[in-house]
């Protein structure tokens, strides 16, 4: 019988520099009061040391201890990026490495805003065919290399980060 996954695990990652709206304020015609009027952000967390490879396995790794599932029992990593730092292997494959994945098979997806729905989808989509029964799923965003700083339409919104969660097959699972 065909079935769907449920999220058994989730985890996260973020930088420890922060940059707030008043730092911004130093360089781009801003005010925090301006970015929250519009935005309701207050600050943004910054790669310093880390890449968005790093951020995408640091993620992973808290979403499969939060599942307590072990890392050969992932059948499918998906990582959504559309700034990562790796273009070959794809992110997916340098998770699947660091984290000890070796019955994964890896793929990224490049979607922008979407990337998590367009991930999990596609690991929703495996599993209901029977193909996998656990996906990995990941989204990282290392913006702060490639935003223009000059830009305050722009520079305001983004900042760097990662989650990550694992889905399983489950018979009362249901896809929404």
């Amino acid at each position: 019988t065909n079935m769907f996954g449920r999220i058994i695990g989730t985890g996260s990652y973020i930088p420890e520099t922060i940059i707030t709206n008043d730092d911004l304020s130093q360089y781009v015609d801003t005010s925090d009061e301006w970015v929250v009027e519009r935005t309701g952000i207050k600050k943004r967390h910054i790669m310093k040391d880390e890449t968005t490879a790093d951020m995408a396995v640091n993620a992973a790794k808290k979403a499969v201890e939060s599942a307590g599932v072990s890392p050969e029992k992932i059948d499918l990593i998906i990582v959504s990026s559309v700034s990562s730092n790796l273009i070959l292997p794809n992110t997916a494959c340098f998770v699947q490495e660091q984290i000890g994945a070796v019955n994964a098979s890896c793929m990224d997806v490049n979607t922008a805003c979407t990337g998590f729905i367009t991930a999990y989808n596609t690991a929703q989509s495996y599993i209901f065919t029977g193909l996998i029964d656990t996906a990995l799923i990941v989204c990282a965003e290392g913006l702060s290399n490639i935003v223009d700083w000059q830009d305050r339409g722009t520079c305001i919104l983004f900042g760097d980060g990662a989650g990550a969660v694992v889905v399983q097959k489950d018979e009362n699972a249901v896809f929404d």
